[in-house]
């Protein structure tokens, strides 16, 4: 149900948070030199990755857990508010032409729908229903992966969504930016990322946002990594939609195998495009039907087709 927290109550919930937090040492930044402005957010921008470092083991078991479960079919579902629920989309939006996900396979909800990727959708963040109902219109399975993002810990939609995930059997996971927060105790993996006060004071789309950020790339590319969407670091999955990427295609191709320029057409040719199965009638000596085939068999993990093919 939808937030009926007093305002004297929410304030005194901001005020306990650390993304919140009023820095007087930068009271007159306003009036600093351009350039000291921005080394001073360079400098506080630096220390992410250092916040990030001190989390990677829950990131780690997280990852793992969503792969086994995408591994049976699940999907990996996003939702926030604000900020949060924008990168939240923006993660689930690049997976389809990087690893040639179907796009129903990462799905990125943000409260308030698709106006509130562009502007303020009133008192979506606080409803604790509006995510319930989002969800369900997904309808939930026990192999997919709910993750809630909130800078707070305590934005309801983003709680919401894990608890109602939970109660359905799905995996959640918490990704806020405060510690000891709601949203992180209420899932089963709990990822605090503390970034410490803003530049600016609750302005969470800079540290937090950049933490977040940085984390949804993590449980991406690395679950897509250990679905075997990748072979060594090159982007075997890709799909080719527009010139940019057909280049791209036919240069992972070449790294991969070596060949050239007139093997290579002629495997992506006798594979309608798809790099995988090209490079695997290069390496394996198979044709196209062949290698899709192997490819099938070993659940699209190029290693192993290329092993069960020798």
């Amino acid at each position: 149900m939808t937030s009926t927290s007093k305002p004297g109550d929410l304030q005194a919930q901001l005020e306990s948070l650390t993304t919140e937090a009023f820095r007087p040492e930068l009271a007159d930044i306003d009036r600093l030199p351009t350039l000291d402005i921005a080394r001073l957010m360079n400098v506080e921008d630096a220390s992410v990755p250092d916040a990030v470092t001190r989390r990677l083991p829950q990131i780690a078991a997280a990852i793992d857990a969503v792969a086994e479960r995408m591994s049976r079919g699940g999907r990996l579902i996003y939702a926030g508010a604000g900020t949060a629920g924008r990168l939240g989309v923006l993660d689930a939006s690049e997976c389809p032409p990087t690893f040639n996900t179907d796009p129903s396979q990462v799905v990125g909800l943000i409260a308030g729908g698709r106006e509130a990727m562009v502007t303020s959708v009133e008192g979506a963040e606080d409803s604790a229903e509006l995510a319930r109902a989002d969800l369900d219109a997904l309808a939930l399975t026990p192999a997919d992966t709910v993750v809630g993002v909130s800078a707070s810990g305590r934005t309801p939609y983003a709680i919401g969504a894990v608890e109602h995930a939970r109660a359905q059997g799905a995996l959640t996971i918490g990704l806020a930016c405060n510690a000891d927060s709601a949203l992180a105790a209420a899932a089963e993996h709990g990822i605090e990322i503390v970034v410490g006060p803003e530049l600016l004071t609750g302005s969470t789309r800079l540290k937090a946002g950049t933490a977040q950020k940085l984390v949804l790339n993590m449980l991406s590319t690395i679950t897509m990594i250990r679905l075997g969407k990748t072979y060594g670091n090159l982007m075997v999955d890709v799909r080719a939609s527009n010139e940019k990427l057909r280049a791209r295609s036919r240069r992972i191709v070449a790294i991969a195998t070596g060949a050239a320029d007139e093997e290579i057409e002629r495997a992506l040719a006798a594979t309608d495009g798809e790099v995988k199965h090209a490079i695997l009638t290069i390496l394996a000596d198979v044709d196209g039907p062949t290698a899709a085939r192997l490819l099938e068999e070993s659940d699209g993990h190029l290693r192993a087709a290329l092993a069960a093919s020798g």
